[in-house]
C-alpha cells in the first residue's frame, strides 16, 4: 500500500545514527486505522537488527497487539528470503510456569492433596510449549476450569507462576530449563523484543541506575537503544503507573517473607539467609548486615496483619510501626473519605494532607522501620558486588548466577523500593501542608469481595514524563511513538503538541520528527454511526433488549463493549438464550474460561458469532471483513 509504504520509509529515521549524545532521534507517528503500521516499523527494525546484530524492543499497551506483532514479526524474511527472525515475547516473571511450583504440586497430588489428572495434562503441555506462557501463549485456556477448585489445595494458573517474588534462581533444579530464565537469555539475542510498556520502563529505570554505578556492567539496558512504542497514546498512562510509589500492608509483609522467609509452614518460600548463606561465606561485615536484616524485619507486618490493620481489636491491636502507620491511615480514610466516590464495602480514597496527628507521628516511626531495613540491605549488596568483582576468576558458571540474581532482588527493593517508601513517609512526618510538588500522595483503602482488603499510602508524579524522559527517551538511541490516534487537531498548527508533552519527547533539545499518514479506507461512506439516546445505561434489560435488536438485524459478527464488568455480565446473563435460539453463538470476556487471544480467534474465525468485552478487546485487536460488521 502506498501509505503503508511512505510509513515504513519515514519509520527508518528512528533506526538512523544520532547526532549527539542524549539526543535520541525521536519520531511521532501517526497511522490511520488501516494503514498497516506494525509491518511498517517492523521492516526497517528487522533490517536494522540484521545489519547491526542489535535488538529492537517493541513496546506495546495489550497482550493482543503483542500477538498480533510477533506473528507478523516472525513471518519477516531477511536478506536471502529465508524467515528465521529471532523475536521473542518478554513478560513479566508471573505470566510464566514455574516448574518448581509444578514439581510441589505434583509431589502433593501424588500424596492425595491436589488433582493428578489436570497436573499431569499441565506437565505434559510444559514438556511441548514453545515459551511456558500462561497467559497468551499455547498454554489450553480450557485446562484452568478443569482442575481449578476452592480448595486452598487446588492448582491454578495464580500457584503455579512466580507471583511472590520466591525465585532462587540457580539454587532451582529446573535453573537451566525454567521458561523465565530461557526468556530473559533468548531476548539477549533477539532481533526483535516485544514487551508491554510497564517491563520496558521498569526495565530501563532499574538496570540504567545499576550501570551509572558499574559502568562495566553487562545490563540489558545495553539493548534498549532501539525503541518503537506502538499504541503510543497509553504512554503517558503507563509511565504514570510504572513510576508510581504504593506502601501498603500486602507489599510489606511480602518485603519481610522475602527477607525471613515463610514463618509459617503454609506457604514454600526461603529466606535471605537461605538464599545467600554459603554466598557470603565467613564475611564477618556481611554476617552482621545479614543478621541485621533479618532483626529488622521484624517490624514490618507479619502473619494476620491484613486482619490487625482493618479490624484492629477484634483481631488484636496492630504490631510494629509500619502497621501502626497503616492503621492510622485508615482512621483518616473513615473520617474523610468522601462517601460519593466510594465506601468501605467499595474502597476508599482521601487526600494525605492535612494529616491527622496519629498519622504523623506514625509515619516518622515507620520511616525509622524502613531505614533499619534498607541499611543493611545496602551492605549486602555491596558485598555481592565486590565478590563479583574480586573473585571473578574463580567463580563457575552457577555461583554468578546466584550472585547475579540475588544481586537483581537486593538492589530492586534496597534501592528502589524502600527509599521510595522512606521518602513518601518522610514527607507526610514533617508536617508540611503542601508536601513535594512534584509528586501527588493520598491513602486509599481497597475492597475485595464486598469488604476491605488493604490500605495503602501511594505516590505519583504530577509529571511523569520526567523520569520517563530521564530513563528511558534520553538515554535511548531512537525512538519510535506511533499510534492511530496521536495528533489534537484543536492545536491548530501543531496538532502533535499535546502529542509530544504526552511522549516526553518534547524535553529534548532536538527538534521532533512527525509523521501523519491517512488511512487507505474510506471510513465516512463505508461505515454508518448510529448513537441511542434512549437507552438507560443502568438498566441491564433494556440495555439487553437494545444489543439483542441490533445482533439479530446484522446476523451476527457483533462486538458488544462494557465499561464495567458487572454490568457484561448482568447483560450476558438476559442476552444469550435469545441469540441461541436465533442460531448466533455468543461469548463473553470474564465469563467463558478462555484468555482474550483465544476469544477474539473464536470470534474471528465464526463469522456469524457474537461477543461481549472490555477495553481488553477494543485494543489491539485485530478483525477483519465481515467477522467485525457491527460495534456496540
Amino acid at each position: 500500500r502506498p501509505t503503508q509504504s511512505d510509513y515504513a520509509a519515514e519509520a527508518a529515521f528512528a533506526f538512523s545514527p544520532r547526532d549527539q549524545k542524549d539526543q535520541p532521534r525521536a519520531l511521532l507517528a501517526e497511522a490511520g486505522t488501516g494503514t498497516g503500521k506494525t509491518l511498517g516499523y517492523l521492516a526497517p527494525a528487522a533490517l536494522w537488527a540484521e545489519r547491526n546484530h542489535g535488538t529492537v524492543w517493541v513496546s506495546t499497551y495489550t497482550r493482543a497487539l503483542q500477538r498480533q506483532i510477533a506473528r507478523e514479526g516472525l513471518a519477516l524474511p531477511d536478506h536471502e528470503g529465508q524467515t528465521r527472525r529471532r523475536v521473542v515475547v518478554r513478560k513479566g516473571r508471573e505470566n510464566y510456569l514455574c516448574l518448581l511450583n509444578l514439581q510441589e504440586m505434583v509431589q502433593q497430588a501424588q500424596l492425595g492433596a491436589g488433582d493428578v489428572v489436570g497436573l499431569g495434562l499441565t506437565a505434559r503441555w510444559a514438556g511441548a510449549c514453545a515459551d511456558g506462557d500462561m497467559t497468551g501463549g499455547d498454554f489450553p485456556a480450557w485446562l484452568p476450569g478443569l482442575y481449578a477448585g476452592p480448595a486452598a489445595h487446588q492448582p491454578t494458573p495464580a500457584n503455579l507462576v512466580d507471583r511472590r517474588g520466591e525465585c532462587i534462581h540457580a539454587a532451582c533444579a529446573h535453573y537451566r530449563r525454567c521458561f523465565v530464565e530461557k526468556t530473559v537469555r533468548a531476548a539477549r539475542h533477539a532481533d526483535v523484543v516485544i514487551a508491554n510498556h510497564a517491563l520496558v520502563m521498569v526495565q530501563a529505570a532499574f538496570d540504567g541506575a545499576r550501570a551509572a554505578r558499574h559502568p562495566t556492567t553487562d545490563s540489558e539496558t545495553a539493548a534498549l537503544k532501539r525503541i518503537v512504542f506502538d499504541e503510543g497514546h497509553h504512554l503517558f498512562e503507563a509511565a504514570d503507573s510504572a513510576f508510581s510509589a504504593s506502601l501498603s500492608g500486602q507489599e510489606a509483609a511480602e518485603l519481610r517473607r522475602w527477607i525471613r522467609g515463610p514463618e509459617t509452614r503454609a506457604r514454600r518460600g526461603r529466606g535471605l539467609e537461605q538464599r545467600l548463606g554459603d554466598l557470603i561465606g565467613d564475611d564477618g561485615a556481611a554476617r552482621k548486615a545479614l543478621g541485621d536484616v533479618l532483626a529488622a524485619a521484624t517490624r514490618l507486618p507479619g502473619e494476620g496483619a491484613q486482619a490487625r490493620i482493618l479490624r484492629g481489636s477484634e483481631s488484636g491491636a496492630p504490631t510494629g510501626p509500619v502497621e501502626v502507620f497503616l492503621a492510622a491511615a485508615l482512621d483518616q480514610l473513615r473520617a474523610r473519605a468522601d462517601p460519593r466516590g466510594g465506601s468501605e464495602d467499595q474502597g476508599m480514597e482521601c487526600a494525605a494532607r492535612p494529616a491527622i496527628p496519629d498519622l504523623i507521628t506514625a509515619a516518622a516511626r515507620a520511616a525509622e522501620a524502613l531505614a533499619a531495613v534498607e541499611a543493611p540491605l545496602l551492605a549486602l549488596s555491596r558485598h555481592l558486588e565486590d565478590v563479583l568483582t574480586e573473585e571473578a576468576e574463580t567463580l563457575d558458571g552457577g555461583a554468578r548466577a546466584r550472585i547475579e540474581g540475588a544481586l537483581r532482588g537486593l538492589d530492586r527493593r534496597a534501592r528502589m523500593t524502600l527509599p521510595s517508601w522512606r521518602a513518601m513517609l518522610n514527607d507526610l512526618a514533617s508536617g508540611d501542608a503542601a508536601g513535594d510538588p512534584e509528586f501527588v500522595d493520598w491513602l486509599s483503602a481497597e475492597s475485595a469481595f464486598g469488604r476491605l482488603s488493604d490500605v495503602s499510602l501511594r505516590r505519583h508524579w504530577v509529571d511523569p514524563t520526567q523520569p520517563l524522559e530521564a530513563t528511558v527517551i534520553r538515554p535511548s538511541h531512537g525512538v519510535l511513538v506511533t499510534s492511530a490516534t496521536l495528533t489534537d487537531p484543536d492545536f491548530g498548527d501543531d496538532p502533535f503538541h499535546l502529542a509530544r508533552l504526552r511522549s516526553a519527547t518534547g524535553r529534548l533539545e532536538t527538534p521532533v520528527r512527525t509523521l501523519k499518514v491517512e488511512s487507505p479506507f474510506d471510513y465516512a461512506s463505508q461505515s454508518k454511526v448510529i448513537v441511542v439516546t434512549d437507552v438507560p445505561r443502568d438498566d441491564p434489560r433494556r440495555t439487553a433488549a437494545a444489543m439483542r435488536a441490533l445482533f439479530l438485524a446484522s446476523g451476527g459478527g457483533a462486538l458488544g463493549l462494557f465499561t464495567a464488568i458487572r454490568r457484561l455480565k448482568a447483560v450476558y446473563g438476559l442476552l444469550g438464550p435469545e441469540l441461541g435460539r436465533a442460531g448466533l453463538p455468543l461469548y463473553a470476556q470474564h465469563i467463558d474460561p478462555l484468555d482474550v487471544g483465544a476469544l477474539v480467534d473464536v470470534f474471528r474465525t465464526e463469522r456469524d458469532s457474537c461477543l461481549l468485552g472490555t477495553d481488553a478487546i477494543r485494543d489491539g485487536v485485530d478483525v477483519p471483513g465481515r467477522s467485525l460488521r457491527l460495534l456496540v
